[in-house]
């Protein structure tokens, strides 16, 4: 049975920050709609207080959470243990895209390592924790980060990621706007 907080403790944050993978997930408010499930790597997750959380996003094939928390605010994170002694965190909360040259972006940006291919920030309040056991989760020996993505976004160059984004990011999978598609 989990256990439930309604912010982020001392030992949460801690365990989050020796995670060296998280999974964050929305959905759009149609049922018919496709719920996302996003891997993410890199030193890229930061909590702010023991209510509000934020990651650093970069550009990929899709931007479903930016829609989704643009129509609805829904997002949970997920951290596992894939070594030492097993937990699952999960966080739930409010969620809004953050970009760069907004007022926001000048207060969070500061707190990450921004790349040429970083396109937005995710930023979240929490109301509501849940630890759960994790005695299911494998365990896994961490060997590195990836290389692959900021090769390619390196040869895409700031002209060809641009052209990327207006491609694939400006809408969903069921077509709902992100905020990189929106005017202004």
């Amino acid at each position: 049975m989990g256990k439930f907080h309604d912010s982020i403790k001392a030992a949460h944050q801690e365990f989050i920050q020796q995670q060296h993978i998280f999974f964050v997930s929305s959905a759009p408010l149609n049922p018919e709609g496709h719920v996302n499930l996003s891997p993410k790597g890199l030193d890229c997750f930061r909590v702010f207080s023991e209510s509000q959380v934020g990651y650093m996003d970069l550009i990929s094939s899709g931007n479903e959470t930016s829609a989704h928390t643009l129509e609805n605010g829904r997002i949970t994170f997920m951290f596992c243990s894939f070594a030492g002694a097993p937990l699952i965190l999960r966080l739930y909360g409010k969620g809004k895209t953050v970009l760069p040259g907004s007022d926001e972006w000048d207060i969070f940006a500061p707190h990450f390592k921004i790349y040429p291919s970083t396109r937005q920030l995710i930023i979240a309040d929490i109301h509501l924790v849940q630890t759960s056991c994790g005695f299911g989760v494998p365990l896994f020996r961490y060997e590195g980060e990836r290389d692959i993505h900021f090769d390619w976004a390196e040869k895409k160059g700031p002209a060809g990621l641009e052209a990327y984004v207006q491609e694939k990011n400006l809408v969903s999978l069921d077509g709902l706007p992100t905020n990189l598609g929106l005017p202004g």
